[in-house]
């Protein structure tokens, strides 16, 4: 049902895709300050790497779980899906799901067209770290996913909680490796930023793709990175099942 529903509104689809340019954006900006001199490690090709890598992840672990729940909640067609027999969760998880296909027909030639421009060596060549590719991609997938239904959530209990998601938003633009890499900053905040979990729902897979973490320290990232995913998982689901005792249905 959810694939379906990505292929109808496919027009809508690309559009949100093309939304996606602020990595193309950064890569322009950091480039043109590395062609001065390197800026920490980063000369111009590690930046061309590093925010391609960017654009990949976040066009591949993208959600929209939160605007859904709004919807739903506000209309009262929430109770529709509550009647299936299958935990609501999990249908929102499903239909996300169901459209990474369509996703990665807009990776793959972008993937391709990267490797042109830089060369093979745009990838890690670690066979430990090209394996965990895909569990960290869907490890940054799941961190998108939780956090915004804990926040679609919260419109159970509050007539809207996107202003909440745009604070989110904008925590995760800043600290996730977005628009900077994490590396750049002061060394007294990184050590902060790499306790939080924005780290793990970007900047660890981009870097783990592009060969700029060692093996060592990949391993330990992918334990944090699933660390926060059960957290989330769990603190999503005690979330739901508090602000269903709220729900009262009109209408739909």
């Amino acid at each position: 049902m959810g694939f379906a529903s990505a292929l109808a509104y496919r027009a809508e689809f690309l559009i949100w895709v093309l939304a996606y340019t602020m990595p193309l954006i950064m890569l322009a900006l950091w480039t043109a300050v590395a062609a001065e001199g390197p800026v920490g490690r980063f000369g111009e090709r590690d930046f061309a790497a590093y925010f391609t890598g960017t654009l990949l992840v976040r066009l591949a672990t993208g959600a929209w779980v939160v605007w859904d729940m709004n919807f739903e909640v506000r209309q009262g067609t929430l109770q529709r899906r509550l009647l299936w027999p299958v935990h609501a969760l999990l249908t929102y998880l499903a239909e996300n799901l169901a459209a990474l296909p369509m996703r990665f027909l807009v990776v793959a030639p972008i993937t391709l067209a990267a490797t042109a421009w830089l060369g093979l060596s745009l990838w890690t060549t670690d066979p430990l770290q090209l394996s965990l590719i895909p569990l960290s991609l869907l490890g940054a997938f799941l961190l998108t996913f939780f956090p915004m239904a804990m926040i679609g959530t919260c419109s159970l209990f509050w007539e809207s909680s996107i202003a909440l998601f745009d604070l989110w938003l904008a925590m995760y633009t800043v600290l996730s490796g977005y628009v900077v890499p994490l590396e750049l900053f002061p060394p007294q905040l990184r050590g902060v930023v790499e306790l939080l979990p924005f780290r793990y729902m970007l900047a660890f897979p981009v870097e783990n793709m592009t060969g700029f973490l060692p093996r060592e320290r990949t391993l330990h990232d992918l334990a944090m990175q699933w660390a926060y995913v059960l957290a989330f998982a769990v603190a999503a689901a005690g979330l739901w099942r508090v602000g269903l005792r709220r729900f009262a249905a009109f209408g739909g």
